[in-house]
C-alpha cells in the first residue's frame, strides 16, 4: 500500500536519506585518527623507576627510545633489583604511552565507544 500525503498524491522518498552526512563525518574522523596515529610516533613519555635510578623514554607507538641507568644501580650484587626496576619502569612507560594514545583518540572520537570497529580498527 502506498502512503499518500494530505492531498492524495503518493509520497516521494528522499534520495540518500541524509546518510551522506554521516559517511562524510566517519571519513573525516578516520582521516583525523590516521593523522593522530602518525603523530603518536613522534610523541614520547618518560618514566622513572626505583626513585629515579632508571629512566625510560617511549613513543606513542610503544617503542622504547632510551633507557638511562644511574651508575649506582650497576652493582653486580643487585642484578635482580635492577631487573625488577627495568620491568616495572618499562611496564609503567607502556601504560603511560597507551594512555597518551587513548587520550589523543578520544579527542577525535569524542569518547564514542564502539566506533573502533567502524573506523577500520585504527584504535588498536
Amino acid at each position: 500500500m502506498t502512503k499518500r500525503n494530505f492531498h492524495g498524491k503518493p509520497k516521494q522518498k528522499k534520495a540518500g536519506g541524509g546518510g551522506g552526512d554521516v559517511l562524510a563525518q566517519v571519513q573525516k574522523m578516520q582521516q583525523e585518527m590516521a593523522a593522530a596515529q602518525s603523530a603518536l610516533e613522534n610523541e614520547t613519555v618518560t618514566v622513572s623507576a626505583g626513585g629515579g635510578a632508571i629512566s625510560i623514554t617511549i613513543t606513542g607507538h610503544q617503542r622504547v627510545k632510551s633507557i638511562t641507568l644511574n651508575k649506582e644501580v650497576l652493582d653486580p650484587e643487585e642484578v635482580e633489583f635492577l631487573q625488577d626496576m627495568l620491568v616495572a619502569g618499562i611496564n609503567a612507560a607502556i601504560e603511560q604511552s597507551q594512555a597518551l594514545a587513548a587520550q589523543r583518540m578520544e579527542g577525535i572520537t569524542g569518547g564514542a565507544g564502539g566506533m573502533d570497529g567502524l573506523l577500520g580498527g585504527l584504535m588498536g
